[in-house]
């Protein structure tokens, strides 16, 4: 494992949503029982839930069905069930608060001139009705969400296409995340990151993951990192 040479020289920094800005796990986890109900099978408990966050909707609602992380339900079940949780997730959408240190941290990053973008595997109907109902969409120049671009974290294409919107060399893109998805998709689009420790990483502490830094909260960042 490679690590970087702190501080970090950075010219923009981008932020993944859930588990990183955003606790959403409770709407998630409610939304996915109240789909379970309605189609008339069991609740599965809310710490099995979250360890499915991740990967988007779709893998979330699968993953509920089949209580595997990698199964495919049954496709008619499949069909029928996502709209049911997407009715529901709606109605839960704005009860998501941010983590502690969340506005803090983003007002540090904005005063120290760093550019700032939010990159998420959520779709699009939900990542910009979020960041604008709490109150966090003007720090961003740019949000890409998992359905903005052919493809989605892991893959670097999200990053590598912020990189590009800056005008900046990837390298100097910093991206903080909470999982291995962010890890995968920063090393393989060549920039930085560092996680956060308390986010959705299917259960698994981020320290084990190949990062630069792991920050207890998002004020932290500001000590590893340099303006370029």
């Amino acid at each position: 494992m490679v690590r970087a040479h702190f501080p970090l020289r950075i010219s923009a920094i981008l932020i993944d949503l859930d588990g990183t800005l955003l606790h959403t796990a409770p709407e998630l986890v409610a939304s996915a029982n109240c789909m379970l109900r309605d189609l008339g099978r069991p609740a599965v408990s809310q710490d099995l839930l979250t360890s499915y966050i991740g990967n988007g909707v779709s893998w979330l609602v699968k993953r509920a069905l089949t209580g595997d992380m990698y199964a495919e339900p049954d496709a008619n079940l499949y069909e029928q069930a996502l709209p049911i949780f997407e009715q529901h997730y709606k109605e839960l959408l704005l009860q998501s608060k941010p983590f502690e240190g969340v506005i803090a941290g983003l007002d540090a990053m904005q005063a120290a001139g760093f550019r700032l973008g939010c990159i998420t595997n959520k779709v699009k109907r939900y990542t910009e009705p979020l960041l604008e109902g709490l109150g966090l969409a003007h720090y961003f120049e740019i949000v890409l969400s998992g359905d903005s671009l052919p493809e989605k974290k892991p893959h670097p294409l999200p990053l590598l296409h912020a990189a590009k919107f800056f005008g900046v060399p990837v390298e100097q893109v910093l991206l903080i995340g909470d999982s291995l998805n962010d890890s995968v998709a920063a090393r393989a689009a060549g920039c930085p990151i560092v996680c956060v420790p308390y986010g959705y990483n299917h259960g698994e502490p981020v320290d084990r993951l190949d990062l630069d830094a792991v920050i207890d909260t998002l004020p932290d960042v500001i000590k590893l990192i340099q303006k370029i």
